[in-house]
């Protein structure tokens, strides 16, 4: 049996497959646990400046979680549900969202679901055209539990979002764009080019500079502006003693191109 999840590395860059793509990459446990262990070997490496995760085939990204495992997890009532299924997916978009390197997910076809959830998280998004998203939860008789009743009203407003969550239709990436969701719409052809150009015009920066904008980010969009502002001064105290942040400003007041080496 192919594994789930594949893994390479190139120029600083992981790209993630979900690599299910007879089940349309459907979130069944193993793909979720081993798309944590990846995550938590990139973290660790310092050759790896950000990560790009996108769907094996031509049809979907992931057209969601694998409703047949998770029902057997349902037969077990409700404790083992949450335990297996609930937890395991809301931990998995809570670690992406938290992640310290940049994420962007590169939508090459169907994101319902838990694969809509993802890309809610994530910290950027690229669609193909051929894209097409949907919070289908509803249809089943339940909410969305991979965090999207959360983030998908920060990220496109509680009446729209509700619209979304509470009618199951798909969208397409146009929408998609337009609410928020992804930043934008390529050529099918041209996805993870543009997925590594965009992760290049990130990692030719200071990568202590990277987290620190990821956190300040992520941690303040839940807190007060007075709550943010102190975790934005908080990222910046900490990359004070660092070597980027000098070469940044060396570079600056020597009008060349700053060389970072990690803080």
């Amino acid at each position: 049996m192919p594994d789930p999840i594949l893994l390479a590395i190139d120029d600083g860059i992981a790209l993630i497959t979900l690599n299910r793509p007879a089940q349309l990459n459907a979130l069944n446990y193993q793909l979720i646990d081993q798309l944590m262990a990846a995550l938590d070997r990139i973290e660790g490496d310092a050759g790896v400046r950000a990560v790009i995760l996108t769907g094996a085939g031509e049809r979907a990204f992931s057209a969601g979680a694998d409703i047949k495992e998770f029902s057997e997890s349902v037969k077990q009532g409700a404790a083992v549900a949450v335990r297996d299924f609930v937890r395991r997916g809301q931990a998995m978009t809570a670690r992406l969202e938290a992640f310290k390197k940049p994420v962007i997910a590169a939508v090459n076809g169907h994101a319902f679901g838990g694969g809509c959830e993802i890309t809610e998280a994530v910290h950027l998004a690229i669609a193909s055209d051929r894209a097409l998203f949907a919070k289908p939860e509803i249809k089943l008789g339940m909410p969305p539990t991979f965090g999207g009743t959360q983030r998908l009203p920060r990220l496109a407003g509680r009446k729209r979002a509700l619209e979304l969550l509470l009618a199951g239709d798909p969208f397409p990436p146009e929408h998609a764009r337009e609410i928020g969701l992804i930043n934008r719409i390529v050529p099918h052809d041209q996805l993870l080019a543009a997925a590594r150009e965009l992760a290049g015009r990130i990692t030719r920066h200071s990568p202590g500079a990277v987290a620190g904008t990821i956190t300040a980010v992520t941690r303040g969009l839940n807190m007060s502006i007075a709550e943010g502002l102190l975790v934005e001064s908080e990222q910046f105290a900490a990359l004070m003693p660092s070597r980027d942040l000098a070469e940044g400003l060396a570079a600056w007041k020597e009008r060349r191109p700053a060389k970072y080496v990690g803080a």
